[in-house]
């Protein structure tokens, strides 16, 4: 145990070191770009860190200065979780080949190694607090751990998931990944309003660089929105806005790139895409046609949760009280895939139940 605890420690901060020393590199250049008469050297220590943090969708506080508006940064990009999984399964895989299978239980070390990576995450949050800038760091063991665990999980054996996991997890990927093919195509047909949107900002070369960065951690985000929007309930970008097929209601937008693929008027003809939802269901149905009434609700209700967790990444605020309420609303969302399966889900299978009688 002594032994797994402590080459767990040593790879937990290795995994950490990985992406905070790229991401000091990259606020130490932001930080000597934008210059500051009251910044100290321990400004772009703490917003590699920061960033670090932001990468597991861990929200933050802020007060800016010099006009000291607060508000909540909590609309993350989805895409970011991607670097710390991917960091976290390497360190594991190594931490594995080191222990050489002096172990007695691989679900044991794979408990021990997130615990410590969210503690350590939990220690950095809170460490890392200022008057201007402080992450919740309540939330870090939440987060920390959550992705831990599943990047763990896809090293060594791995557990058989459940059918109906399974089948969920097949809707869930189809659905969100037409949404994304969705989001490529809305990009290729307004490259000339994102490009001048990026162009008005006027970032340089690796200000450029690191804004593509963005846009692209951002996509996953984008995905849902168009999903959202197809489903007929639509996203806000902004306190009191709503752009959907049948409302319409946009002030002032933040100049990122990725928003030049938001629609400039009401579309009546996008709520066709509610039929798409409705097929979902019949392929959820026809997927578990094999399955007992409890497997298909089981099925159904997991591709729901889904739903509503992918929901809660995809929102959030940004900052001011004008950008308090951005992305996809959680329980519009939820509940008009609810609805939308549900329908194609009952149909297909009372049609499937009467064709077998």
């Amino acid at each position: 145990m002594q032994r797994v605890l402590s080459v767990s420690l040593s790879h937990v901060l290795r995994s950490a070191a990985f992406l905070i020393l790229p991401f000091s590199f990259v606020s130490l250049v932001a930080w000597a770009t934008a210059g500051s008469a009251s910044g100290s050297t321990t400004d772009p220590i703490r917003g590699a860190v920061w960033i670090w943090l932001g990468a597991h969708h861990i929200p933050f506080q802020l007060a800016l200065p010099p006009s000291g508006v607060s508000g909540y940064l909590t609309y993350l990009p989805i895409g970011a979780v991607v670097l710390p999984f991917i960091v976290i399964r390497t360190t594991f895989a190594r931490a594995l080949d080191r222990l050489k299978g002096d172990f007695h239980d691989l679900n044991a070390v794979r408990l021990i190694f997130s615990i410590i990576y969210a503690a350590i995450t939990t220690a950095l949050a809170f460490a890392s607090r200022s008057v201007a800038i402080a992450p919740q760091w309540y939330l870090a063991p939440i987060f920390a751990f959550l992705i831990s665990f599943l990047a763990c999980m896809t090293v060594g054996y791995r557990l058989t998931p459940s059918r109906t996991l399974l089948t969920a997890s097949r809707v869930l990927a189809l659905m969100f990944g037409v949404a994304f093919i969705a989001v490529s195509i809305l990009i290729l047909v307004k490259f000339s309003l994102v490009k001048d949107i990026t162009t008005s900002l006027q970032p340089g070369i690796f200000g450029g660089l690191l804004l593509l960065m963005l846009n692209i951690l951002y996509l996953p985000n984008a995905a849902v929105g168009v999903a959202a929007y197809f489903s007929g309930t639509g996203v806000a970008v902004g306190a009191g806005t709503i752009v959907s097929p049948l409302w319409y209601q946009l002030g002032q937008i933040p100049a990122l790139p990725l928003l030049g693929i938001l629609p400039v008027s009401q579309q009546p003809v996008a709520v066709i895409g509610v039929v798409f939802f409705i097929s979902i269901g019949v392929l959820l149905a026809f997927l578990a046609r094999e399955f007992q009434l409890q497997g298909l609700i089981q099925a159904f209700a997991i591709t729901i949760v889904g739903t509503l967790l992918i929901a809660y990444l995809a929102s959030g605020s940004l900052v001011t009280a004008e950008m308090g309420a951005l992305g996809v609303s959680i329980w519009k969302f939820t509940l008009s895939l609810f609805v939308e399966i549900g329908i194609g889900l009952l149909a297909t299978t009372f049609i499937l139940n009467k064709v077998r009688k």
